[in-house]
């Protein structure tokens, strides 16, 4: 039977039914904890660097910074294989698994009495965060079926886009009126919900334990991952790719990950199966993912930044005024859920890249004094071409693959994306601090803004070219996010013209919806 007699069976219903929604809440709230636990944590550093030490003498910045980092590579380390434990152990018992290391984690973060017993406890936070995502990915598109995807994987994108906007709020708030443990606690009853609710509603495993662990690829390119993104994250604080601890574990993690990829093509079960790129529709999206991420999760840092450095604002108060952004992703993210699913990808996605473009266009222009109503105008509109933009292309990646390989290329999608992010942050963090530090007034004005007793000794005329200077800055790295985002349009432009025709049904055995 042709995939096409099978989607236009009767017994796959067009709307998205209860038994599917209740699949969906599972994926949420894991993808949920996972992802806001990777920005939430960014408002604690300057308390971490007075509870682990004392206000007379804090623990450095780079220090408490390896709270978020060791988070991340973690989550980088057990990304791979989690496609090959999927199909090993099955989806259900090893996302459950996934949670009750993640909430294990966050405990033993909230009991930490040491910075470095905090970073040691958010790497086993990362190891069940990694899982989260590509895992929620698989089970997402198994139970939509291919008519269904756009739909499902909008809903899956909420928590994608939102994570990074709500973790400030959420982080900030906690710490102002309760105290930092509660950014960690407030993961146990969220995951204990999680973990019952999972149990309850996700289909039944059928693993197949026949599949042989490739070891030898694991030692290639999980540690490979980890030092190159090591050496990315040490941009910001070196200063500089030259440093020898950038670039050292840079070169390293490369070369580990090229002879992974000479590697990969031997086994029959590759730890990362880089034969799905031989599927066009594959290799087009994560390449213009890997361009989107770079430009959005960069960029992304940019503004609750300037409005804290440049304007005064608080961190409750800059995350609340990006939260417009979030709001437009929320409009047009269901909106492109449900086209995907009837038209072409190449129809949607240029649309929405085209929004960001004019949003960012008008960061581009910022100064000290632009009114904020301009500002979270702007916001919006690239929140409405975000919305349009992401999960489209992860729904196009995976639409044209057979259920078999669903798990190994959210794995692929999920890893594109880490790389992509990291990069992007890197560069956006480096551009932004270079352009500061070329100011002499900007520093100095905008430590005014949080210690006013500075204002006396500093004339009133350099105060105001100084957080001008700054805000010029912040401009100006918001053109190479911009020229990242018209840069992505390239290969957008070679995304599917035409409706594609889906194989999710093509192997025998493992239905689309499977609930009870």
């Amino acid at each position: 039977m042709s995939s096409h007699s099978k989607v236009d069976s009767p017994d796959l219903p067009d709307h998205i039914d209860a038994a599917v929604l209740k699949i969906a809440g599972v994926v949420v709230l894991g993808a949920i904890m996972s992802i806001l636990d990777i920005t939430v944590v960014n408002v604690a550093l300057p308390t971490f660097q007075t509870v682990f030490g004392t206000r007379g003498d804090p623990i450095a910045y780079s220090t408490v910074a390896w709270s978020v980092t060791a988070y991340t590579l973690a989550l980088a380390t057990v990304i791979p294989m989690t496609g090959w434990a999927a199909d090993r152990f099955g989806t259900k018992r090893l996302y459950i698994t996934a949670i009750a290391l993640f909430v294990t984690g966050s405990v033993l973060c909230a009991t930490a009495w040491s910075i470095g017993a905090l970073i040691g406890f958010r790497v086993l936070q990362g190891l069940g965060g990694g899982m989260l995502m590509p895992l929620g990915m698989t089970i997402m598109t198994r139970a939509a079926g291919p008519h269904r995807m756009g739909r499902l994987m909008a809903i899956l994108g909420v928590p994608m886009l939102l994570g990074p906007i709500l973790g400030p709020i959420i982080g900030g708030y906690l710490i102002q009126v309760a105290s930092w443990h509660w950014i960690f606690l407030i993961n146990a009853p969220i995951g204990l919900i999680a973990i019952v609710y999972a149990w309850r509603v996700l289909p039944s495993d059928s693993p197949e334990p026949s599949e042989a662990f490739d070891f030898l690829g694991m030692a290639l390119m999980s540690p490979g991952l980890a030092l190159f993104l090591f050496g990315v994250s040490s941009i910001p604080s070196e200063g500089t790719v030259t440093a020898p601890r950038v670039w050292v574990s840079m070169l390293l993690g490369v070369v580990l990950m090229v002879a992974f990829v000479f590697h990969s093509f031997r086994p029959e079960h590759p730890l990362l199966d880089l034969r799905l790129f031989k599927n066009r529709n594959l290799t087009v999206s994560i390449i213009t993912m890997f361009l989107f991420a770079a430009a959005f999760f960069g960029g992304l840092l940019l503004v609750p930044t300037y409005f804290q450095e440049v304007r005064g604002e608080s961190t409750l108060q800059a995350g609340l005024l990006v939260a417009p952004q979030g709001i437009g992703a929320m409009i047009t993210m269901p909106i492109a859920g449900s086209q995907v699913d009837k038209r072409p990808i190449g129809q949607i996605v240029p649309f929405g890249l085209v929004l960001i473009l004019i949003g960012m266009f008008g960061l581009t222009q910022l100064t000290a004094t632009t009114a904020y109503p301009v500002i979270i105008g702007f916001l919006f509109v690239m929140g409405l071409g975000m919305g349009a933009t992401m999960m489209p292309l992860f729904t196009s990646a995976l639409k044209t693959l057979t259920a078999h390989e669903v798990a190994r290329g959210s794995t692929l999608l999920n890893i594109t994306q880490q790389i992509a992010s990291s990069c992007g942050v890197a560069v956006m963090s480096v551009l932004l601090t270079n352009h500061l530090q070329a100011s002499k007034l900007a520093g100095p004005a905008m430590a005014t803004l949080h210690i006013p007793s500075l204002a006396d000794k500093i004339p009133h005329a350099a105060i105001v070219q100084g957080l001008e200077d700054a805000a010029h800055a912040f401009a100006d790295t918001y053109w190479v996010a911009w020229a990242m985002i018209l840069l992505t349009v390239v290969p957008a432009l070679f995304l599917p013209r035409k409706v594609e025709e889906t194989h999710l049904l093509d192997d025998q055995g493992v239905p689309p919806v499977i609930v009870h």
